[in-house]
């Protein structure tokens, strides 16, 4: 590596939040296929002509466990279904290809002149591959304790913005998923009461799967109370899913 890219690397380090052992590993997390066809030969510290693509393998599985450990230590009650969904949204190509152009990773890639003229600079696939390979080479370059911190330094402010977790606790879909992927049924949701002046409001509102009332919940408004009862039906599912000899729902007639 020249004086330039050496700089040039130092300056993402310090975006990424890691300072690598081995600058190497940085480099090649940053060299993309094309540019290792159209120069021929791998460059020193470069072992194939293949690029960064078997780092992207390896950070794909270090972001699903960063991530995995991460919600479950900011949100140790949340329900897995719920979790489930959070880290799909946190590993998905739009998401990854969107931080990777805040750290703007688009600067220091290496690209072949053809996928250049392409655009590949800013195509969501080849930054959101490159984070990946950025994590499989934090991850083997220092382990992955130190992947896990540099993963909850880029992710924390999406961690605490409302936008990014609205529907952390939408106890609702995955009540509307569960019930009908395993018994078919759609929850239906009815007031029981309702209380108070009209601008301090208090409802009562229970969740009916198959004819049986299964949660009750309270809110300030009819959204909140459905959540709470929604809750409590999951709750009500997990506790009877450990009692093989129970049924969540009634049999249905022939």
């Amino acid at each position: 590596m020249d004086d330039e890219r050496v700089a040039s690397l130092k300056e993402l380090e310090s975006k990424i939040g890691h300072q690598f052992r081995d600058l190497e590993w940085l480099d090649k997390a940053l060299t993309h296929k094309s540019y290792m066809h159209e120069v021929g030969h791998a460059p020193a510290g470069h072992s194939d002509k293949e690029g960064n693509e078997v780092l992207e393998f390896l950070g794909d599985a270090v972001l699903n466990l960063a991530v995995s450990h991460l919600l479950l230590h900011e949100f140790p009650e949340a329900h897995e279904g719920i979790l489930s969904q959070k880290r799909a949204h946190f590993v998905k190509k739009a998401f990854l290809s969107s931080l990777s152009r805040q750290l703007r990773l688009q600067r220091y890639l290496r690209l072949g002149k053809g996928e250049m003229q392409n655009g590949g600079r800013m195509k969501a696939s080849i930054l959101a591959n490159t984070y990946e390979a950025i994590l499989g080479a934090l991850y083997l370059d220092s382990g992955f304790e130190r992947a896990l911190e540099v993963v909850r330094l880029n992710l924390e402010p999406y961690f605490q913005a409302e936008a990014a977790f609205h529907g952390l606790h939408d106890y609702k879909s995955i009540l509307q998923e569960q019930t009908q992927r395993t018994h078919g049924l759609s929850p239906q949701y009815e007031v029981v009461e309702e209380f108070g002046p009209d601008h301090d409001k208090r409802f009562q509102i229970s969740v009916i799967i198959g004819g049986e009332p299964k949660g009750t919940g309270w809110g300030k408004s009819k959204k909140e109370a459905e959540q709470e009862a929604a809750k409590k039906a999951l709750e009500e599912i997990s506790t009877k899913s450990q009692a093989p000899n129970d049924t969540l729902f009634p049999a249905k007639d022939d």
